[in-house]
């Protein structure tokens, strides 16, 4: 797993925890606007309470302060439709638990030490609320609950002056729910961030794979299957009439003389070279790709004319047949080239567009190698 810090559980690498952040918005908008509904109608029926506990005498200010205090949730619940939400929305989410448990404190304020006991017992469900269901993160959570257990010391402790006993036995309970709530919050994320990882790592993995299945392990090029579908994506844009395109069948002339004298060994580091120069040259919208042993095959995008197509060919021939610093100048390498425009008439797909494309390479390699030629009925009478 990448490195964290042990206590805000903050990924080191900026660029990873930008990438948690961003996949966990949507379950966090969602489970925040969630909690903002269900605790504000549990913070309502606590008023409840009031009729037996709230002195009459402040039982309008109780619940003027009860419905100011909920005003903070409601804002969140608003700002979660807008953009501003996506960049802060631990500090919104913490502040609806800061505002549930400083509206408690408030309340416990009007009310007998006696009283308070049937009250407090809320900031018991706040600490749990802000650690493990408003959606916030733990250490956002964490800073909510320790400020509110300080803030209820200071009011009561002080300035209330509960007795010792009675504020010790309070202190017991919210520390206790805040040692529970926190862990939970605190392993909860901490497990969120680990599946997260894990689920990057295994994704990775598959890519991996799937580059490998779809791509030839030697020069790293489209391989059949990769360029079929290349293809076939082609094919069907053709056949609406939005664009044209050629299909170019390479096969390399005098690679057999250096397989034969060199070995394979120099022959793979030639058709990696081969693959290099052809990937520079052509655009990011064409596909080279590799067919097998010493053949190579080339899709392009936006060629509507045999003059095109055959200029790009001759191209692509002065391309693979410039020098080789390994090869020895008495082992000239070359290419013979067949090409296919599409759409055409009587091409039904990949496949045919493909078979074409070879038929008029070999018919290049029969009429003295080096050259190119353009696949046609004519080409096929003349040869048969």
């Amino acid at each position: 797993m990448s490195s964290t810090n042990p206590i805000t559980l903050r990924f080191n690498s900026r660029e990873l925890e930008g990438n948690f952040l961003k996949s966990s918005f949507e379950r966090e908008r969602s489970q925040g606007r969630a909690a903002i509904i269900v605790g504000s109608i549990v913070y309502l029926i606590y008023g409840i309470l009031d009729q037996w506990f709230v002195p009459d005498a402040a039982k309008s200010t109780v619940w003027t302060i009860r419905l100011g205090f909920l005003i903070v949730p409601l804002l969140v619940y608003l700002i979660s439709y807008t953009r501003t939400f996506a960049a802060y929305r631990h500090v919104f989410l913490a502040s609806v638990g800061f505002a549930a448990g400083a509206g408690l404190i408030s309340i416990l304020t009007f009310l007998s030490v006696e009283n308070s006991s049937y009250f407090y017992p809320g900031l018991v469900l706040v600490t749990f609320y802000t650690y493990n269901f408003v959606g916030t993160r733990f250490v956002h959570a964490l800073c909510v609950d320790l400020s509110l257990f300080l803030a209820y010391n200071l009011v009561f402790g002080v300035f209330h002056d509960y007795p010792i006993h009675v504020l010790i036995s309070h202190d017991f309970f919210i520390l206790s729910a805040n040692l529970i709530g926190g862990t939970a919050g605190y392993l909860n994320e901490k497990q969120q961030r680990l599946l997260f990882v894990r689920e990057r790592e295994l994704n990775e993995e598959r890519n991996r794979h799937l580059i490998r299945s779809l791509h030839d392990p030697l020069t790293g090029l489209p391989n059949r299957e990769l360029l079929h579908d290349r293809l076939e994506q082609a094919w069907l844009s053709a056949k609406r009439g939005n664009d044209s395109y050629c299909g170019y069948f390479i096969d390399l002339d005098g690679f057999k003389n250096v397989n034969d004298r060199l070995g394979h060994e120099m022959g793979d580091q030639v058709l990696m070279e081969i693959a290099r120069r052809l990937n520079a040259t052509v655009r990011e919208s064409d596909t080279v790709a590799r067919m097998g042993g010493d053949e190579f095959f080339f899709l392009a995008r936006g060629i509507p004319t045999e003059k095109e197509a055959a200029a790009l060919a001759q191209k692509l021939i002065t391309v693979i047949s410039a020098p080789l610093k390994k090869l020895p100048p008495d082992l000239p390498l070359g290419a013979s080239i067949g090409m296919c425009l599409f759409p055409s008439p009587g091409i039904t797909g990949p496949s045919e567009v493909i078979r074409r494309a070879d038929h008029a390479m070999y018919r290049a390699k029969e009429n003295g190698k080096g050259i190119s030629l353009m696949f046609s009925d004519q080409l096929l009478r003349v040869n048969n």
